[in-house]
């Protein structure tokens, strides 16, 4: 190493620590990473979220708001230069207009900053007057979470996890139909090896678009400017003698290629600086689904939190070792859909499918929590007689304009009724059948000082961000 180089570094360690210091003793930043598997509402929960920050007459649980100590919200120009900004301005039109849609979902990185300007509570309200608490909100795609995974796996094992999942799912039929009809130990041939790699992403797709939540690598759903690139051409293989030169060599090449290039990079330079996250689950969906859905969704929560850092965010920690994520918040999204008195019973099943992570978490040192909300309310409720029982319903408009009023069935009291038959392998629910609407936003109609319509999204903040207000 040369003597710049050396310099360089240290440098650049002194930046960090300056920085650090500078964040945690004036003007705190608190890095939010919101995350969720696919058609959770990621987007659509950071508009709402800054929306009702920037307009804060529904945020009455966020305890600074029901204090009156939030003086001022801005947003300002976010500090990563080379990371895309989140598009609230769009998002927030797409939602609010004369026929509102749904904004396009999570594709990549982006960030936004929200600055609040903050007056301290307590002893030292008398004395110190407002602070500055900037929140970084950083959006990625949870199926780039999920390759995290991946760093503690090798090709061997890694293959043989994927096709001992799949060999019974009728998404995987084509792949594996053109899997059998490869060896593995032949020569390399890119032209197989690009089938292959397209019939394995189209079997993600298709797994995904099913309510399964184990589609890594996600940059195969997900690949952007690395479409169609080396690191993007391979698939599971079964275990070979993998000569030197054949088709099982470069996929298991392609594959350590794959954590090196895409998978680090994205830990190193994104995830490992969030200090807070919150994972937004469609588990209306997977139920919806199905059993084998909502057991892939529980073995992928607990994967996902292995991906995490989780640990207390003391001033010491912070300077020496950097940041670890001491808050992570799972909250099951469209709680819209069903009456409001199944509520409680959507917050015991995302409980139950978050256990065994969140006991890491907190085993860890980490703070963690599960809730249901809504991040944009698109229902109002109803209630109906049907058969002389009083059914709890919603009412909400259909993506081609027609208004349905839809009673999705009851959730069980008990979340075991529901992962029992997951964990046991069951094909279907045997005392249930669980309807799932795909409701069109509803128009907004805002009075002035007030966000969007949620439910509990001022709870999902509270625990976010409430301590450090």
């Amino acid at each position: 190493m040369g003597l710049s180089s050396l310099a360089d570094g240290i440098w650049r360690g002194v930046e960090t620590v300056g920085d650090r210091v500078s964040e945690t003793l004036f003007e705190p930043v608190i890095r939010i990473g919101v995350t969720g598997l696919a058609r959770s509402g990621k987007t659509v929960f950071i508009t709402s979220l800054v929306a009702n920050l920037l307009d804060r007459g529904r945020m009455p649980g966020l305890a600074a708001v029901h204090e009156g100590r939030i003086e001022a919200a801005f947003l300002q120009p976010q500090p990563d230069d080379t990371v895309p900004r989140f598009d609230y301005e769009n998002h927030l039109g797409a939602l609010s207009g004369s026929a509102p849609v749904w904004p396009e979902s999570t594709r990549a990185v982006s960030e936004l900053r929200l600055s609040l300007r903050v007056r301290p509570s307590g002893l030292l309200a008398g004395v110190q007057g407002p602070r500055t608490v900037h929140l970084d909100i950083v959006d990625y795609p949870g199926e780039w979470l999920l390759d995290l995974t991946l760093l503690d796996r090798d090709f061997t094992t890694w293959s043989h996890e994927v096709l001992a999942r799949i060999a019974d799912r009728p998404q995987a039929s084509a792949f594996l139909k053109r899997l059998e009809a490869v060896d593995p130990d032949a020569p390399l041939d890119e032209t197989v090896a690009r089938d292959l790699a397209a019939e394995f992403a189209a079997y993600l797709q298709a797994a995904r678009d099913a309510g399964f939540s184990d589609c890594a690598p996600g940059r195969f759903l997900l690949p952007g400017d690395l479409e169609g690139s080396p690191v993007l051409t391979f698939a599971p293989l079964p275990e070979t003698a993998a000569p030197r030169g054949s088709l099982a060599r470069e996929c298991a090449r392609r594959f350590e290629a794959y954590k090196t290039r895409v998978v680090k990079p994205f830990f190193r330079d994104h995830f490992s600086r969030i200090d807070r996250q919150v994972v937004l689950v469609d588990v209306l969906g997977a139920i919806h689904s199905g059993p084998a859905a909502v057991e892939d969704m529980r073995r992928s929560m607990a994967a996902i939190l292995s991906a995490f850092r989780p640990g207390r965010n003391d001033i010491l920690s912070r300077l020496i070792r950097g940041k670890r994520v001491e808050r992570i918040l799972f909250a099951a999204t469209k709680a819209d859909h069903i009456h409001h008195e199944q509520h409680p019973r959507l917050t015991a099943i995302m409980a139950a499918l978050t256990r065994e992570a969140r006991d890491r978490a907190q085993f860890a040192g980490a703070k963690t929590d599960a809730i249901s909300i809504a991040s944009l309310r698109a229902t109002t409720e109803d209630m109906r007689t049907v058969e002389g029982e009083e059914l709890g319903m919603v009412r909400g408009r259909l993506h081609d304009g027609r208004s349905v009023v839809t009673f999705p069935g009851h959730l069980p009291e008990d979340p075991a009724q529901l992962l029992q038959p997951a964990r046991t392998g069951a094909q279907a629910w045997l005392d249930g059948d669980y309807d799932m609407m795909k409701f069109a936003p509803a128009p907004l109609a805002i009075r002035p000082g007030d966000g969007p319509a949620h439910i509990r999204l001022d709870r999902a903040a509270q625990f976010l961000i409430g301590d450090r207000l």
